[in-house]
């Protein structure tokens, strides 16, 4: 088919659909009628000859041509949404626009309040989705234009991926209150069970540590995100190792302490990047500036 005779409405009802699974949910973010989604994507269908979508208890699953298309249909509608709302300048009072980020779990329980907080009372209208991406997508998505920002310690990220660092985050033990262990020597520290999270990123600096000193924690939990640990935690004799500033979050609750580590561990230098095509893209660098502000030692 020809681009042409494509209405681009019709790719925004796709995404939708494909970002909820469901024609009742896409229905709602777009501010639509049920019917009207479901005509739309009745148009889809005749215009690419696929189903597109198959109902199954699980909600609408995507065709394999439907996935293919995903990936393309997002950065086209990001770059499209971008172009749009850039103009001469930008202002955060009045704009709506739509800005997808890169954080960790660790880093959304870290960043996401204050930063939320903030927006609410400066840019009321302007809507945050965080994105999840493989570690090695992510250059490729900030230089598509479907991914605005990318927060936290990525040292793999380098040119013409843009940072400015933030701060220096070091490591520290994560326990229970109520945990016997009051000061971790390295034989407590080898003999405690401990939680892992195995996500891949900069936190390897852990293992390498650790391999540096010839040493192995009892590793009895991996999971591939945080969000679960520190209930695990509670109610366990469990030690987990992670950056301060988050390890303080929990600390605040009255459930948890947190005590160093016996050897030691570079700190995690977090920073905020984003790609040189939008360095002087009005949105993007204030979004910058309000994270350089909340955050920047």
């Amino acid at each position: 088919m020809n681009v042409r005779d494509l209405d681009l409405n019709l790719l925004r009802v796709f995404d939708a659909v494909l970002r909820g699974r469901s024609v009742t949910a896409a229905a709602a973010q777009l501010e639509l009628t049920q019917p009207a989604v479901s005509n739309a994507l009745a148009r889809l269908r005749g215009a690419f000859g696929d189903a597109l979508f198959l109902r199954t208890p699980r909600g609408m699953e995507p065709t394999p041509f439907a996935r293919e298309l995903a990936e393309p249909v997002r950065q086209a509608l990001a770059l499209l949404e971008s172009a749009l709302a850039h103009g001469p300048g930008f202002d955060p009072a009045t704009s709506s626009r739509n800005f997808r980020f890169y954080m960790s779990d660790l880093g959304q329980i870290e960043f996401l309040p204050p930063l939320v907080e903030r927006l609410r009372r400066v840019a009321p209208d302007v809507r945050l989705e965080a994105v999840t991406l493989e570690l090695e997508d992510i250059s490729h998505a900030l230089a598509a234009g479907s991914l605005d920002l990318a927060m936290g310690f990525l040292p793999g990220l380098g040119p013409p991926v843009r940072r400015k660092a933030l701060f220096r985050d070091p490591y520290v033990c994560l326990l229970r209150a109520g945990h016997p262990i009051q000061t971790l020597t390295r034989k407590k520290f080898l003999e405690a069970s401990h939680a892992l999270v195995s996500y891949r990123g900069g936190h390897r600096v852990i293992e390498e540590a650790l391999e540096r000193a010839g040493l192995a924690r009892r590793i009895v939990l991996r999971v591939p995100h945080f969000t679960v640990v520190p209930m695990v935690l509670e109610r366990t004799d469990l030690i987990l190792t992670l950056p301060a500033r988050v390890a303080r979050v929990y600390e605040r609750s009255g459930s948890f302490k947190y005590l160093p580590p016996p050897l030691p561990i570079p700190s995690a230098e977090v920073a905020v990047h984003w790609h040189e095509r939008f360095d002087v893209d009005p949105g993007n660098r204030w979004l910058r500036e309000q994270l350089i502000a909340l955050f920047a030692a």
